[in-house]
């Protein structure tokens, strides 16, 4: 099937930021009391729209009988992944042969807030491959496991989303491809895939899923 469009999910697909996100999310979560194994934690939160991803976390944190998540918790983690993000964040490789490689419509469909999407992008040199077609889920009602992000992205790129490719790392997000009537192709290349990943991914609707951007190449460029 020759697709109208690809869309890809940045953290974990395009830049390696989201081990660096689970590492300084879960050492601050366990500071207030909030411990998660990681496979737990990836399955609940890993795609999740930034709305969601809050609300569970206050959830969590009020059903231990302390009241609502602290004032300066969301600043203070915040601060702490920039500097992470400044200091580790690299591109996955292979993205920009497999960029370089790749002539049709293409977007970046991530959860992350606009600026520090396009932050990242800029950080790694992998702006110029998308721009201007870089959206947030804060341009939308409803993030991820939802539809509303990647079917807004197919129609500013005027694609049918049935002739759509998205490329994912997280079950939240191959849920959005899918509900968006979109192939979903999950992606395991990311510095914070683990055991079980694959499998994951496959069980939350991906047709395919592939170890990295060589094996993704491959598929695509013909």
């Amino acid at each position: 099937m020759k697709f109208e469009a690809i869309l890809f999910d940045c953290d974990g697909v395009l830049v390696d930021s989201e081990r660096l996100y689970v590492e300084v999310e879960r050492e601050h979560l366990a500071r207030i009391g909030l411990a998660y194994e990681l496979r737990e934690y990836m399955e609940r939160f890993q795609g999740l729209g930034s709305t969601d991803f809050w609300a569970a976390l206050d959830a969590d944190y009020q059903a231990l009988g302390k009241g609502p998540l602290p004032e300066t918790f969301g600043p203070d983690l915040d601060a702490a992944t920039l500097a992470r993000i400044e200091q580790d964040l690299e591109e996955i490789r292979g993205i920009k042969q497999l960029l370089e490689a790749h002539h049709g419509p293409r977007a970046v469909a991530s959860s992350s807030r606009l600026h520090r999407l396009i932050h990242k992008l800029q950080h790694t040199g992998l702006y110029p491959y998308f721009e201007p077609h870089i959206y947030s889920g804060q341009q939308v009602e409803n993030g991820k496991p939802a539809p509303d992000l990647f079917l807004f992205v197919a129609g500013q790129l005027g694609a049918a989303p049935e002739r759509c490719l998205v490329i994912e790392d997280s079950a939240n997000g191959v849920k959005a491809g899918r509900a968006a009537g979109m192939t979903v192709w999950g992606f395991v290349g990311g510095g914070h895939s683990h055991n079980g990943h694959a499998e994951q991914l496959t069980a939350a609707g991906a047709h395919k899923v592939v170890g990295s951007h060589d094996d993704l190449a491959g598929l695509l460029i013909v």
